[in-house]
């Protein structure tokens, strides 16, 4: 599967910007540089602020529209940014929103997390995202109070708990915060301390029920948590969808990627991670992981979710509807 990366500014291009652009020639890419740090989740869940420097990147499209446009930032999974978000990037543009394509591996070395998911803490794509907004609320064409947040598997459980309060309150730029929250193939077996306290922005989660990297059934536990606690928040399901269904392909089994569908985690004291059945400090050790996940596209899935999720950002950003002309490919 090809992926895009951004490793710098420097080793990219204009040409090779431009071939990964291949429907709207209109649009004008832009690589944006992002300073954050490096947090492990520890750290986080302390509210630490002072971790290792870092420079990642993205690619900003934003479509060719006059005045200041509403955006979304691009949190990839475990195989980084790839034909899926491309694909996205494009339908996105074409409604009016500009789109931020972050990449969180390459500058740190990384190309894949599917073997080895140690190598970049999940809620470090948080605080990546974080950092990200604070960048495009600085730029003169994007409407900062305008800016959702969407991810995939790993990015998607740091777009989704990027809504906790104190997140926000530790990592978000001064009197910002996103709009909205979208996870597909969210992972939502680890219980936070506070995770009921949100900023009280709209979350969409999209799930398939034959999911056996992400399981769907502690994202039900959770959206009936925070429902209940009175969050703007649903979980649309499908049928039969793997993970990752809305990349084109074939199903496909990673013989050693590594899922801890089978565990339940929680916070314990001082931000440590807690396995919830013996209730010691989880690693990627405990007998819970498993190894040899599926992925596989499902048309009808991806077709649900990009309507859903265009006609959600239509509504939230206050687009007229006329411009949800591209049918979800």
């Amino acid at each position: 599967m090809t992926r895009l990366t951004f490793a710098s500014c420097a080793c990219l291009s204009l040409g090779l910007l431009l071939a990964v652009v291949p429907a709207w020639p209109q649009v004008r890419p832009q690589i944006r540089v992002v300073e954050t740090i490096t947090l492990h989740t520890q750290q986080i869940l302390q509210g630490e602020t002072h971790g290792t420097p870092t420079a990642i990147a993205g690619e900003l499209r934003i479509p060719p529209i006059s005045g200041r446009l509403p955006a979304v930032i691009f949190l990839h999974g475990s195989l980084g940014l790839g034909p899926a978000q491309e694909q996205w990037a494009e339908d996105l543009n074409a409604i009016g929103i500009a789109v931020f394509l972050l990449d969180s591996f390459s500058s740190r070395g990384i190309t894949s997390t599917v073997d080895d998911q140690t190598q970049l803490d999940m809620l470090a794509m948080m605080v990546d995202a974080y950092r990200a907004l604070g960048m495009l609320s600085r730029h003169p064409r994007i409407d900062v109070n305008r800016v959702a947040v969407m991810g995939w598997s790993r990015g998607a459980l740091a777009a989704v708990y990027a809504s906790m309060e104190r997140f926000q309150k530790s990592y978000a730029p001064p009197n910002v915060q996103f709009q909205a929250h979208i996870g597909l193939f969210t992972p939502c077996n680890t219980t936070y301390k506070d995770e009921l306290h949100v900023t009280g922005k709209p979350i969409r989660l999209f799930h398939g029920t034959a999911d056996d990297y992400t399981a769907i059934g502690p994202c039900r536990a959770y959206v009936e948590k925070l429902r209940s606690a009175g969050a703007d928040i649903s979980l649309t399901e499908y049928p039969g969808a793997q993970h990752t269904y809305d990349s084109r392909g074939d199903l496909t089994q990673f013989p050693n990627g590594m899922t801890s569908r089978n565990c339940s985690m929680i916070e314990g004291d001082n931000g440590v991670i807690l396995n919830a059945t013996t209730r010691l400090p989880f690693t990627c050790s405990d007998p819970c992981v498993e190894r040899g996940p599926h992925i596989g596209y499902d048309d009808a899935a991806t077709k649900g979710t990009k309507r859903a999720v265009t006609d959600f950002l239509i509504a939230t950003f206050g687009l007229q509807p006329a411009a949800s002309a591209p049918v979800p490919r």
